[in-house]
């Protein structure tokens, strides 16, 4: 679908029925304006999509070079990589990369959002704040702003997503531990309130399901998708009457929180307990032991989503496809060796 004309005070001020320099001291913050007319203009504002630029006299340049990066979390190494590869397809496009951070909090990726729309740039990318609501982006639709998410999608919402498979990639760790002996299994990490945490939970139930793991052998545990989340986890399961033996952990950051808290309690990671982890960030290759984790090429996962947004860019519209990447299983030391050789039951 082509970019709507971008809305100008003409049009607010055709909408709102009063003067163009109305809606000019409105936008200003002028208290010389009665406050039912400003509130009349603003709702004028939000109803023509109308983007105010601090920088007025570039308000309508036709081609801005900046693009604004959103990302949830950059203290997740995963985050930090993806943004890397963004950057490198921008510096070579001659694009100029802003970077937010949004420590997943939805308060602040919406001053982060409204800023950057004012500041004019050309598009944006963004990975969604845990708790963002379904319309934190309509406005910017409205205003014809090509946007494109990372890793997590919104329910119902029509943005473009680029992510990995995460449920082909849930289910091929589980049939990992499956295959190694495990009958006790445990997810751990993620919320219900994420699309993301649905389809790696639902990979992780189906391979279960069908590879013939009793219901009561599957533990779920919720938590922070961290190391502080992965170290709760861990606690909680192993204060059951029958833990589970191997873990599937949301991601990376879990996985290694999970692996501390083994160890903590004098149990070695692989040899005790297996972990899997998920996204296959740098660390995890030199992590003591390695960790097999599910790759999703986190960089090329990022160089894809510039990619679209520039194309966008120079298409001038609003709409891509959907890209869902390929994903595979590293595996390393954090899985130990074959439970069926000589365990009996391998419980």
């Amino acid at each position: 679908m082509a970019s709507r004309p971008k809305a100008t005070i003409l049009d607010i001020a055709r909408e709102a029925g009063v003067s163009k320099s109305t809606v000019s001291l409105v936008l200003q913050g002028s208290d010389l304006i009665r406050p039912e007319t400003a509130l009349k203009v603003r709702k004028a504002i939000e109803d023509v999509g109308y983007v105010y630029n601090r920088g007025a006299a570039n308000l309508r340049k036709a081609h801005s070079n900046v693009i604004g990066m959103v990302i949830n979390d950059l203290t997740n190494p995963f985050f930090a990589e993806m943004a890397v590869g963004m950057e490198r397809v921008f510096q070579s496009a001659g694009i100029v990369p802003f970077i937010a951070n949004t420590a997943e909090n939805p308060v602040r990726q919406e001053e982060v959002l409204k800023s950057l729309m004012e500041q004019g740039v050309a598009g944006l990318i963004v990975s969604p704040a845990r708790g963002t609501t379904p319309g934190a982006f309509r406005r910017i639709e409205t205003a014809g702003l090509p946007i494109v998410f990372t890793m997590r999608r919104l329910p119902e919402s029509r943005i473009p997503v680029i992510a990995p498979d995460n449920h082909r990639g849930a289910w091929l760790a589980t049939a990992h531990l499956i295959g190694k002996g495990h009958r006790r299994l445990a997810f751990f990490g993620g919320s219900s309130d994420l699309v993301v945490y649905h389809e790696r939970l639902g990979g992780f139930r189906e391979a279960c399901e069908g590879l013939g793991i009793a219901k009561r052998d599957i533990l779920v545990v919720e938590g922070e998708t961290s190391r502080k989340g992965g170290i709760a986890c861990l606690e909680t399961a192993l204060a059951m009457a029958e833990p589970p033996t191997a873990a599937l952990c949301f991601n990376d950051a879990v996985a290694f929180g999970v692996m501390l808290a083994l160890r903590k309690r004098g149990l070695e990671p692989g040899a005790d307990f297996a972990v899997v982890g998920f996204d296959d960030v740098i660390e995890a290759q030199h992590y003591m032991p390695a960790l097999t984790s599910v790759a999703v090429d986190s960089a090329g996962l990022g160089e894809r989503a510039a990619h679209v947004m520039l194309k966008m860019i120079q298409s001038r519209t609003t709409r891509a496809e959907d890209h869902i990447g390929a994903v595979n299983l590293v595996i390393r030391d954090s899985c130990g060796p074959d439970r069926r050789a000589g365990m009996g039951d391998a419980a």
